[in-house]
Formats: structure tokens, sequence, C-alpha cells
């Protein structure tokens, strides 16, 4: 008989219970390499940023965690002020529009002298 018919005659020969007691190292190995190739993917990503808090220094994998998400969270605090001060220049313009065009609409109705009214769409323009 060939070797892999023993182990599939072998593999019929066991209960569901022992070919999961026999699947479970396998199965847990690797999970166990899965999380150990994507720490080390995250270490090679932010390795410029390790070298800069801690130089020359072994990282275990909790650090490389640790760091990471202290990271991300500069990152995302980053981010957020970012767009906090882009929407403050768009509300700014935005009030600013709409002040000029109250102001000319004013300016409409109260026949105001051509000359003040380009004087005030000249600064208006500065």
């Amino acid at each position: 008989m060939a070797p892999s018919a023993v182990f599939m005659e072998a593999d019929n020969l066991l209960t569901p219970k022992e070919k999961n007691k026999l699947r479970k190292p396998v199965v847990e190995k690797m999970r166990r390499d899965r999380i150990n190739s994507s720490i080390e993917q995250l270490k090679l990503l932010l390795e410029k940023e390790f070298q800069r808090h801690q130089p020359n220094s072994k990282l275990e994998k909790a650090d490389i965690l640790e760091m990471t998400v202290s990271y991300l969270k500069q990152q995302s605090q980053l981010q957020m002020k970012r767009s906090f001060h882009k929407s403050s220049q768009f509300d700014f313009r935005e009030g600013y529009s709409r002040c000029l065009q109250e102001a000319f609409h004013f300016l409409s109705l109260h026949k105001v002298r051509t000359e003040t009214q380009t004087k005030l769409l000249s600064h208006f323009q500065k």
C-alpha cells in the first residue's frame, strides 16, 4: 500500500473529536503566523516612525502595536484639525460672499450714487 492510502485509512478511523484535536495545533500555528506577518508589515510600514521614538532598540510585538495605535491616533487628530481649518475658511468665504450680495442688493434698492458704489466695490475687491 502507498503511504497516502495508509494515511487515508487512518484518517477514516479517527473520530471527529480526534480529527479536531489533530487539526487544532495546525490552525493555531496558521493564526499565529498571520498575526506575526501583520505585525512585521506594520513594523516595515512605520519603520521611520519607530526609529524616531526608539532608535537602536529591538521592538517587541506589543511595542509595535502600541506605537502603531499612537501613530494612527496622531494622524487622525491632524486630519481632524486640517478639515476643521478648511471648514472655517469655507465658512468665512461663504459669509463674505453673502455679505457682499446683501450690500449690492442694498445699494441697488436705495439708488446710492454711482461714485459711492464704485468705491465700495473697489474696497470689497481688495
